[in-house]
């Protein structure tokens, strides 16, 4: 099995910047290209109203994908790796589960939550492990130091 088209979905968070250096290990292994998807949460706009807040909050999401985007094609530049870049509004899982047909595999992130704190928050990892149309690589935080 070769993984051509990678697809690493990051917020720029430590958890999936660990992701981002899996899924670039594995494209220089394969030769494969890596897609960066910083997917803007369109779920924490739904509940403020519509304002120059709301458009202040939409900004800063949008700096903040573009931030994590351009970590992941630095990153790919300095290890000789082909880097797409992608920035999707919408539910991050929604939008991953829908991409996941056109790549190879997903190298994701988590953070390793258990027990309440999982419960309620959920995992965006787990959801898309078990929905996703090609094989999901989960990257722990914990193994962003190795």
């Amino acid at each position: 099995m070769t993984f051509k088209n990678i697809l690493v979905p990051t917020d720029g968070s430590e958890y999936t910047k660990s992701a981002v250096k899996k899924a670039m290990e594995l494209a220089k292994l394969s030769g494969g290209k890596v897609t960066a998807l910083y997917v803007l949460d369109q779920t924490i706009l739904t509940n403020m109203p519509m304002d120059t807040a709301v458009m202040n909050v939409y900004n800063t999401l949008e700096k903040e994908g573009k931030v994590a985007v351009d970590y992941v094609r630095d990153l790919g530049a300095e290890e000789g790796v082909e880097v797409e870049l992608s920035i999707k509004e919408g539910t991050p899982v929604k939008v991953i589960l829908e991409e996941s047909p056109n790549y190879d595999i997903i190298v994701m992130g988590t953070l390793g939550r258990t027990g309440m704190s999982k419960l309620l928050m959920g995992s965006v990892a787990e959801r898309v492990v078990r929905a996703s149309m090609c094989p999901v690589m989960v990257v722990r935080a914990s193994e962003a130091s190795n």
